[in-house]
């Protein structure tokens, strides 16, 4: 089993920034795949970004590229994502997500473990 905790979530006013974590324990995915989901409300579930711990190859959606960087800590089994340049449409619960495969993916049915989810608010 692995265990992901998300923190870092938050208000912050439109143009702000946050920077999200991702604390993963229990068996971990050395050579797989984290990556960053979010479900604003009344919509789908959507993927935000992805890294792949065998070769820090990173994989963004068109909606976040060039604001949002995602990285991690492989030692400390823990990922981020700095989110700057926020709007009110990135307004959403924001997951982490682990994956068995190395290579990075957009698609969540292919991500193993979910944590709980951390809210972001921003406001206009």
């Amino acid at each position: 089993q692995v265990q992901l905790v998300e923190s870092g979530g938050g208000l912050v006013q439109a143009g702000g920034s946050l920077r999200l974590s991702c604390a993963a324990s229990g068996r971990t995915f050395r050579r797989g795949t984290m990556g960053w989901f979010r479900r604003a409300p009344g919509k789908e579930r959507e993927f935000v970004a992805a890294i792949s711990w065998s070769t820090y190859n990173r994989y963004y959606a068109d909606s976040v590229r060039g604001r949002f960087t995602i990285s991690g800590d492989n030692a400390k089994n823990t990922v981020y994502v700095q989110m700057n340049s926020l709007k009110p449409e990135d307004t959403a619960v924001y997951y982490c997500a682990a994956s068995g495969s190395a290579t990075t993916t957009p698609h969540s049915h292919e991500y193993d473990y979910w944590g709980q989810g951390t809210q972001v608010t921003v406001s206009s």
